[in-house]
């Protein structure tokens, strides 16, 4: 018996840890994107045609999965959800992987990892005004996510506008970036166009919170992960093809090789648009859009060690600050989610134990004055204990 609730209690820890590593994984994934994503471009890689690229090999990985594991289970397809799809399909394949892509190059990784911090606020805003989110002040655990968002906000302000001294992680590393810049010992080109990188950095944030918020409202009315994701991957190839055509005049940039190109393709189709569409759609679901983009700070802490491994790319003493910052803010508002949690699991407790208590009471009581009770003037004599009544 204690094992069996042993494992009960361990079963039930592991559900309840579910969501934060599977966020915290795509965390990892979208480091290693950001990486894999800056050296292709570095060997002429376009960010159009990486955007279609990526969600071809996507759409090849979940269709299959969709089609047979969700074949039973499939809502059907309506004009409205149909409209949702294409809006989705637009908001994050097309608008915001181009212009996060654009600022990256015009800024550094570090950095656009870095604006990413913005995308919590952002979608707790928008949340707030499409009602996804409650906020009471009166409640300690409510206001920790005002404060939380607050405190990320300012931590990714510290790190855009306070540099200090910079250093390398590994003094020598970064081969890449050494590569393609022997002058100096980090990537950063010298004519980057900071204000418009960034103004294209937060668009594209801007873009992927609205993508968050659509996806859960539509998840409520079509909820089927893989076939959304899926759906979301075919409007992707076909609204980012026509961007790129529009856009790029020289069709020799939809050939690559066997190199980095290849590589980005595969390995954010795979990680960063199939799975990662997937598992957001699951989380965001159980726990909300808010919870989902709340572990994107860690991104950037990823992103900046990987950046002065692979790139050479520099760290700076505001972005130590403004990580510590993030971190704090973070935890607050996954805390202050959290509290949420409990708070209407024991609601919703208190009331499937309050409505039945209140109907039983009224049930017996009618019982009782309806009971017609039948008893022998020769049982009163004798006194005969109830036990023995038949």
């Amino acid at each position: 018996m204690e094992d069996q609730n042993g494992g009960g209690k361990m079963s039930q820890g592991l559900r309840k840890l579910k969501p934060y590593l599977a966020i915290l994984s795509l965390q990892f994934g979208y480091s290693g994107m950001y990486i894999i994503t800056m050296v292709s471009f570095k060997h002429g890689m376009s960010h159009w045609i990486l955007s279609v690229y990526r969600h071809v090999v996507a759409a090849i990985i979940i269709v299959p999965f969709a089609l047979v594991l969700e074949r039973k289970i499939r809502p059907k397809m309506t004009l409205p959800i149909f409209l949702r799809i294409v809006a989705l399909g637009f908001l994050e394949p097309v608008l915001d992987q181009n212009l996060y892509n654009m600022g990256m190059k015009m800024t550094s990784t570090t950095f656009a990892s870095a604006t990413v911090n913005v995308l919590p606020a952002i979608t707790f805003i928008m949340a707030l005004i499409f009602r996804l989110e409650k906020v009471n002040l009166r409640k300690f655990h409510s206001l920790a996510k005002v404060i939380g968002t607050v405190i990320t906000v300012s931590g990714a302000m510290v790190m855009t506008l306070y540099k200090g001294p910079a250093f390398q992680i590994i003094k020598g590393g970064g081969a890449i970036g050494n590569h393609h810049n022997s002058s100096s010992s980090t990537t950063e080109p010298s004519d980057q166009h900071w204000v418009v990188g960034t103004v294209m950095l937060i668009s594209s944030c801007a873009s992927w919170a609205g993508f968050f918020i659509l996806q859960s409202f539509t998840l409520k009315k079509y909820p089927a992960e893989l076939s959304l994701t899926a759906w979301i991957c075919v409007m992707g190839i076909i609204e980012g093809s026509i961007a790129s055509l529009i856009f790029e005049r020289d069709f020799s940039v939809w050939v690559i090789g066997w190199d980095s190109r290849l590589l980005a393709c595969v390995y954010s189709g795979v990680i960063c648009s199939g799975m990662a569409y997937y598992v957001q759609g699951v989380v965001t679901r159980e726990r909300g859009p808010v919870f989902v983009t709340s572990f994107s700070p860690l991104c950037m802490i990823i992103t900046a060690a990987l950046g002065s491994l692979v790139l050479a790319e520099q760290v700076h003493l505001g972005s130590i600050f403004g990580a510590i910052l993030i971190v704090c803010g973070l935890y607050t508002v996954v805390w202050g989610k959290s509290k949420d949690r409990v708070n209407a699991t024991e609601t919703g407790k208190e009331g499937s134990q309050e409505l039945p208590m209140k109907d039983s009471t009224k049930s017996a009581s009618d019982k009782f004055y309806g009971l017609e009770i039948n008893v022998s003037d020769e049982v009163l004599r004798k006194g005969v204990p109830p036990t023995t009544l038949s």
